[in-house]
Parts: structure tokens; C-alpha cells; sequence
């Protein structure tokens, strides 16, 4: 056996670290507006020299102490804290500035409250199922193989893990684990624990007493030929007639192929949109709604203790770190709105024929290109347009919608792909229903336009806008 020893090694390595104010100040650039609410609401229950008052409290001058001796530290405080005040006062004006626009009164706080409160508190498919199963008259090793089953349930309502690896991590045999299963299978909703579509499916057909019926064959046996729509292959095999496949067919499509969605966890959003374009005058104006950011002050009372020279050094020493963290707070939240407006600026210039004619108009444009304008890196460009919305006139888009790659045309322009996919939509919604377009003959219509993309391309847009190929979308 080999000798053991500890040995001590130096060496030196760069490594970069970010601040813990810094990674503050990143979050709060790339949080959206009601979860940067939250984050100023828990730094005020943290910090006492923090305090949300009411729009209309006049300003709180600093006021500055005589007395004992300062030593250079302080001297450097005292700096910090003339340009604090200097910005809370910069705060206060910009913060009444877009009152005109977005008034915060106790009426719009309410309202808003309520919303947030009426959004709802979805019942998730494991919670549904586990519930189903406890009113069962399993045994309690039988639940307990139920609950690792539902939990093996994805979110469409499949089990994903395959019965035989289930069995290897229990003491139990396979046929115990699908006895178990098959319980499960007859709960809410119908389908639910099948291990692919065409079992998912004829469970559905069996619970609706067509267990037996044509339906049910072409799902055992054709579920490929019908999403082709291969009729006449069905036919033949089956020795029935189109009108019953057609039947059939329509019965199918009311069966549903992902049953665990109805309990997704997915909660919808209430958004706020952070940016409001408003055309005034033939021009469009931006105003950031703040109307739900807490408006931040220094107390009061922490600045009269600082300039006490009565009050004790350590308790000056922890009001000087609240207050510079009160200074940080307010820089970073001053800077993220600024960052933001100048964004948004940058936005609505380059994407005005937008806003005046639709999405046809919608140029090209890259984070790159609008950082630079802006002078910050392209990174800040894109945590800062993260889940944040602007409200135009022309409808609520979130800011990334307008960060869009550019296809050459032949007269030597550029066209946004997202014109390019409302392009395929329209071509599409005004096609004839017994010849569709195929995706050579929509990318040939985009050529006559003088927008040169491959076949493929037009592909992909087709299934990122969930159009389904031309043989399926094909009506006799």
C-alpha cells in the first residue's frame, strides 16, 4: 500500500469574483419590475435608514452636524453622503416627474393589489393524482409505489421512466408496479400514466366505450397513415369506407394527446409593462411606468443621529453601512431606469415605421447595434430587455420582440425575420384550403418579393409559427 501524506501547496491563479453589490445591482437590471418591487420591499424591512413614503412628502434636506472631530473615513462618508442626498432629491423629481403620467394613489394600489391577488393558485397533476390516491383502498405499501408512479408522471401526463427501471429501485416485481399502475390509470383525467400517444389514446377510446371501433384500430394500427392523411392506404387495409374514417377520424381528434396540461404549473403572468410609447403631437413620447416602485427616502431620524455628536461610534458605524447600502440601492435602481429609458429610446427610433404600419415594417435590429448607440456592453443591452414589456400603440410586445436578425432582399435591403414569418402567415391564411402551399412554393412567393431564404428556412418558420405541412393542412 502505497505511502499517505499531507503536503501544503501555494499557488497563484486570477479568478474573477463578483461583488455582492455588483451581483445586486446585474439582478435588479435584469429583474422585471414587480419582482424588483419585492426586492425593495425586503431591503426595507432589512434596513432602517430605508423608508417608502408617499408621493407628495416634501424633501428632507441633510442636515449637518457640528462637534467631534472626523477622521478621514468619516471625512470620506461625509462625501458619500452630500452625493446620497444629492440623488435622493434627483430621485424625488424624476419619481413626481412620471406621477403626471402613471399617479400612485391609494385607489391604483388597491386595484393593483387585487389583481395580484386574483391571480390564480393552479392545483398541480401530482397534488391531483395524490389526492385520488389516498381516497383508494390500497394498502399502504400499495400508496406508497403510487406516489413514486405519479411522481414518475411528467407534465403531458406520461410515465417517463420505463416500469422495468421503476422495478429495480423498489423491492417490488414488475406486475406488482403495473397493477399499481393501472389504478392510477383510472383517475382523472382519462389517460393519465400511459407510457406513449396510441396507449394514451385507446385508453381514452376504452373509457368512452370504443374500445372496439374503427377509431380504435387506426390508432392500434394506422396512427401513422392518418397524420399523413393517407386515406386511401387506411382504406384498403381496413376494407371500410371513407365517410367511416372520416368519422372515425374526427373522433380522434377530440380525444386529448396531452391530458397532464390542464394541471400545468404554469401560472399565467399578470404582466406590467416597465415602458408606455404614446404618440403625441405626430411624435412618440416614452414614459417608464414607476408607478409601482416604492418611492425610497432616508429617514429622517438616522441623519439626525449622524450628525448628533453625542450619539456612540458604533451606532454611527452601522448607521454609515445602512446608509451605504441605502446609497447603492438608490444608485442601482436610478441606473436600471435610466438604462431602460435609453433602451426603449433607441427602440422606438429604429422601429417606428413599426408602430405606424405593423409588423411587415419591423426592421432588422441587434443588441449589438443598440449597445453601442447606448455605450453599454451588449450583455447589459440583454439582461436588461429580459421580461420586461413595452405598451405601444399598436399593442403589449416584450422588448426582445423587437431584437430581430435581418434577411437581405435582392434591392439590397434588410427585412426582419419576424416580417418574414408574417409574411408565411398571411401567404398561408389566404391560400386555397384543396392546394395548399407547400414550403417550396411559399419560399418561391417570397423570392417574387424579392426575399431570397432557403427552403429549410421556411421550414423552420413554418413550425415556430405551428403552421402544419401542406398535406395536412389540405382540404377535399
Amino acid at each position: 500500500m502505497p505511502n499517505m501524506s499531507l503536503s501544503l501547496n501555494q499557488s497563484q491563479r486570477l479568478q474573477m469574483i463578483l461583488a455582492p453589490q455588483l451581483r445586486q445591482s446585474l439582478e435588479m437590471l435584469q429583474v422585471p419590475i414587480q419582482e424588483l418591487r419585492a426586492m425593495i420591499q425586503k431591503e426595507i424591512e432589512q434596513n432602517p435608514t430605508l423608508e417608502e413614503l408617499a408621493p407628495d412628502t416634501p424633501s428632507l434636506e441633510v442636515e449637518s452636524g457640528d462637534g467631534e472631530a472626523q477622521d478621514n473615513s468619516e471625512m470620506e462618508f461625509d462625501k458619500e453622503f452630500e452625493v446620497l442626498a444629492k440623488l435622493d432629491d434627483e430621485w424625488r423629481d424624476y419619481f413626481f416627474q412620471n406621477l403626471d403620467n402613471h399617479p400612485h394613489t391609494a385607489e391604483s394600489e388597491e386595484k393593483h393589489q387585487f389583481l395580484m391577488d386574483s391571480i390564480p393558485q393552479t392545483e398541480s397533476l401530482q397534488e391531483h393524482l395524490i389526492t385520488q390516491l389516498n381516497l383508494t383502498d390500497l394498502s399502504d405499501k400499495d400508496r406508497q409505489i403510487g406516489e413514486m408512479l405519479i411522481g414518475s408522471i411528467d407534465e403531458n401526463g406520461y410515465l417517463t421512466t420505463p416500469i422495468e427501471e421503476l422495478a429495480e429501485s423498489v423491492p417490488y416485481s414488475e406486475e406488482h408496479l403495473r397493477d399499481v399502475l393501472l389504478v392510477i390509470q383510472d383517475f382523472h383525467p382519462t389517460g393519465i400514466g400511459c407510457t406513449s400517444l396510441q396507449e394514451c389514446l385507446l385508453l381514452q377510446l376504452e373509457k368512452l366505450g370504443y374500445g372496439d371501433s374503427i377509431a380504435a384500430d387506426l390508432v392500434r394500427h394506422h396512427l401513422q397513415d392518418l397524420g399523413k392523411h393517407n386515406i386511401p392506404a387506411i382504406i384498403k387495409a381496413l376494407n371500410v369506407s371513407r365517410e367511416e374514417i372520416e368519422a372515425a377520424a374526427e373522433l380522434i381528434q377530440t380525444l386529448d394527446p396531452h391530458p397532464g396540461k390542464a394541471f400545468s404549473s404554469e401560472v399565467a403572468s399578470y404582466i406590467t409593462p416597465e415602458v408606455i410609447v404614446r404618440k403625441i403631437d405626430g411624435e412618440y413620447k416614452i414614459f417608464l411606468n414607476d408607478s409601482q416602485l416604492p418611492h425610497l427616502r432616508i429617514s429622517r431620524h438616522y441623519r439626525k443621529l449622524m450628525a448628533d455628536p453625542s450619539t456612540p461610534k458604533k451606532v454611527k458605524t452601522y448607521i454609515r453601512d445602512r446608509l451605504r447600502s441605502s446609497t447603492f440601492l438608490i444608485k442601482s435602481i436610478d441606473q436600471r431606469q435610466r438604462t431602460i429609458y435609453k433602451i426603449a429610446e433607441e427602440i422606438v427610433k429604429v422601429q417606428k415605421p413599426f408602430l405606424e404600419k405593423g409588423v411587415a415594417h419591423l426592421r432588422p435590429l441587434t443588441m449589438a447595434e443598440v449597445a453601442e448607440v447606448v455605450g453599454v456592453h451588449e450583455t447589459t443591452v440583454s439582461r436588461t430587455v429580459n421580461q420586461k414589456y413595452m405598451r405601444t400603440p399598436v399593442g403589449t410586445y416584450e422588448l426582445k420582440y423587437f431584437f430581430t436578425p435581418g434577411i437581405k432582399t435582392e434591392g439590397g435591403n434588410s427585412i426582419s425575420n419576424a416580417s418574414v414569418k408574417d409574411m408565411i402567415k398571411q401567404m398561408v391564411a389566404e391560400e386555397d384550403p384543396t392546394k395548399p402551399l407547400s414550403d417550396q412554393a411559399i419560399m418561391q412567393k417570397l423570392e417574387e418579393k424579392g426575399i431570397k431564404v432557403a427552403r429549410r428556412t421556411v421550414a423552420k418558420y413554418r413550425i415556430i409559427l405551428k403552421i402544419p405541412p401542406s398535406h395536412m393542412r389540405k382540404h377535399r
